[in-house]
Parts: C-alpha cells; sequence; structure tokens
C-alpha cells in the first residue's frame, strides 16, 4: 500500500513544565484511545512527533481514504477529541507567529534525487 507523507511544524511554549507535559501526555497510554481511533479511522497510517527543545516535527503517513474533513468533523463534534484539541493548542504556539496550527513543511532536499542525477562523478 502507498502513503502519502507529510511533514508539519509547530512550536510550543518553551517553558520546561510546558515540554514536559506535552510529551507525557503523548507517551504510550496516556493519549486518549478516541484520539488515536480517530486518527486511524480517518486514514492516518501511521504518525510521528519529533521534539527538539520547542520545536515539534510530526511526520504523517497518509492513506489512500485520507479524510481530513471528516476527522476535523469528528474533532469538532467529539467531546473528547474537542478535549484533546483544547488541551494541545493550550501547550502549542503557531511557529510563524500567524495562527496557523501545524503548517506543512516543503522539502528542500532529498540525497537520493542527488545520487540519482547522472551528471554527479
Amino acid at each position: 500500500m502507498t502513503h502519502i507523507r507529510v511533514i508539519r511544524i509547530m512550536d510550543l511554549a518553551a517553558e520546561a513544565a510546558t515540554l514536559e507535559t506535552y510529551d507525557d501526555a503523548h507517551a504510550i497510554g496516556q493519549t486518549p484511545r478516541a484520539v488515536i481511533e480517530a486518527l486511524h479511522r480517518h486514514g492516518i497510517a501511521e504518525m510521528e512527533i519529533f521534539r527538539a527543545g520547542h520545536r515539534l516535527v510530526m511526520i504523517l503517513y497518509l492513506a489512500e481514504d485520507f479524510d481530513p474533513a471528516g476527522l476535523a468533523e469528528s474533532e469538532r463534534t467529539d467531546p473528547e477529541l474537542a478535549a484533546w484539541q483544547i488541551r494541545m493548542a493550550a501547550l502549542q504556539r503557531g511557529p510563524f507567529g500567524d495562527g496557523e496550527a501545524w503548517p506543512e513543511a516543503h522539502a528542500v532536499f532529498r540525497l537520493s534525487d542527488h545520487l540519482s542525477n547522472k551528471e554527479m562523478t
């Protein structure tokens, strides 16, 4: 099965307590089961979040049937999902100060593209 890979970024408030709270909320068994199930049900095949200091990088692998509108609707209408979104939003800071949560990053370099270039010697 082919998945679409998407990279998104976000910042957290830089306080140590916020960083610890965020990490703890994403530990195995701490993220609400309803959140995990909704992500999977709406076509997120895999999601990884990495943190360096207060910067977050999310790597998503989306199934062909990814349903962003359905996921957004679930996040608005399911009380448990809505509560999770509110809880995480209190910790997160848009990286560009424009209020956009989790903007998508675009690729600027891929080693394999350079290795496959026939002009390289």
